[in-house]
């Protein structure tokens, strides 16, 4: 059996943890609607959305994910990882419409005032869900980390609403139970804060890749080449990609007598120096130029 590149190894754990977060947020979503529903609450349902919308979530990521593995080609030729970043992107654009949803059902609860009919059955389920949310979250950011996934650890702040989400929405229910006016409601409103966070930070951070936000700190990498024998100075150092997948241009400047086999062989050592400093470097493209004067 051939072996699977790193590349394709790590598309193939990514999509696996995508698949088992998809079962488990549709798990939650299933049984938040059916009691929101049913007993007539505002907040549980819009909860409920919140956990569909993660489940489309990761149908987006698992696409995205199968895209980004493919090799560079002809129309790609630096590769197809910003899909990932395109999926982030997507994610983010999906939970402000949930927010929009959401807002709709906790201002009609607030106008009308009505109380849902909290049972001991709803109580449980959203503990349920809650422990589901944290455990989820967890190994979602755990993987992220491991796998030094924009989409996972993305997915992951997406998922880490839903605990805090959660967590208001028990508390909107035992207030109902209480027979606290409007708590649902406002709870449901108050839901908003969070989501509308987590949905900023994943588009903040799906952002920065998609516009070749500057991914190393030029100063380092310019002091890391001057240490290099043979290297009179570096400059123009541009950096742009993904978090595991980032690429890094500069100059350098050689004695202007320098043959054009030794200063390739400073160029190679530049670019080896580099990646082994930045293990996320995936390539580094360097212009040799003579120094404008002597030493």
């Amino acid at each position: 059996m051939t072996a699977l590149s790193p590349g394709l190894q790590r598309a193939k754990s990514i999509r696996f943890v995508l698949w088992a977060i998809l079962l488990a947020n549709w798990a939650v979503a299933a049984a938040k609607l059916a009691f929101g529903l049913i007993y007539g609450s505002a907040a549980l349902t819009a909860d409920g959305l919140h956990s569909f919308v993660d489940g489309g979530s990761n149908v987006v990521g698992l696409v995205a994910m199968w895209i980004s593995a493919q090799p560079p080609d002809a129309n790609h030729p630096y590769g197809h990882e910003k899909f990932e970043a395109l999926a982030s992107l997507a994610i983010g654009a999906m939970i402000s419409i949930g927010m929009f949803e959401m807002g709709r059902k906790a201002v009609e609860s607030l106008i009308l005032g009505s109380q849902p009919e909290v049972s001991n059955t709803m109580l449980i389920v959203a503990v349920v869900t809650l422990g589901v949310n944290v455990v989820v979250t967890r190994v979602e950011t755990r993987e992220g980390k491991r796998l030094n996934s924009t989409l996972l650890l993305a997915d992951a702040q997406h998922t880490l609403s839903d605990v805090f989400v959660s967590i208001a929405v028990i508390g909107s229910l035992i207030l109902s139970r209480l027979h606290v006016p409007r708590a649902d409601g406002v709870v449901a409103l108050a839901v908003l804060v969070f989501v509308a966070y987590a949905a900023w930070g994943v588009i903040r951070r799906a952002v920065e890749p998609l516009s070749d936000a500057a991914r190393l700190d030029p100063i380092q990498v310019r002091e890391l080449c001057l240490a290099i024998d043979g290297v009179r100075d570096a400059r123009e150092v541009r950096s742009r990609g993904m978090d595991d997948a980032v690429r890094v241009d500069l100059k350098i400047d050689v004695e202007p007598g320098e043959t054009v086999a030794k200063a390739h062989l400073v160029a190679n050592q530049v670019e080896a120096a580099i990646q082994q400093a930045f293990t996320q470097v995936a390539e580094v493209v360097v212009h040799i130029e003579p120094a404008r004067s002597p030493r």
